[in-house]
């Protein structure tokens, strides 16, 4: 079963532009939480991200995996696709 991918994100963040690009080239499929001028969908995901503010935010089967740098990390580190990947 294929994990459950969701971004938060604004549409004009380079940062998420990139982070969606490397999801799609894994051929992920995922859902977008459009934050642009949504302070309190931007409060929800900063609970669900340890406070963290910026986007872009990516969480699998309601794991958080951090923002754009932390995902492109994981994927150099060669732990990206296992995660993408579910149990």
């Amino acid at each position: 079963m294929a994990p459950k991918v969701e971004i938060y994100l604004w549409t004009t963040c380079p940062f998420c532009i990139r982070a969606k690009r490397l999801l799609d080239s894994k051929g992920v499929e995922y859902t977008e939480y459009v934050l642009d001028g949504d302070e309190a969908g931007r409060d929800a995901m900063a609970i669900r991200a340890g406070g963290r503010r910026s986007v872009p935010q990516i969480f699998v089967d309601d794991r958080h995996l951090g923002g754009c740098d932390d995902i492109h990390a994981l994927d150099r580190a060669g732990e990206l696709d296992a995660i993408l990947q579910g149990p």
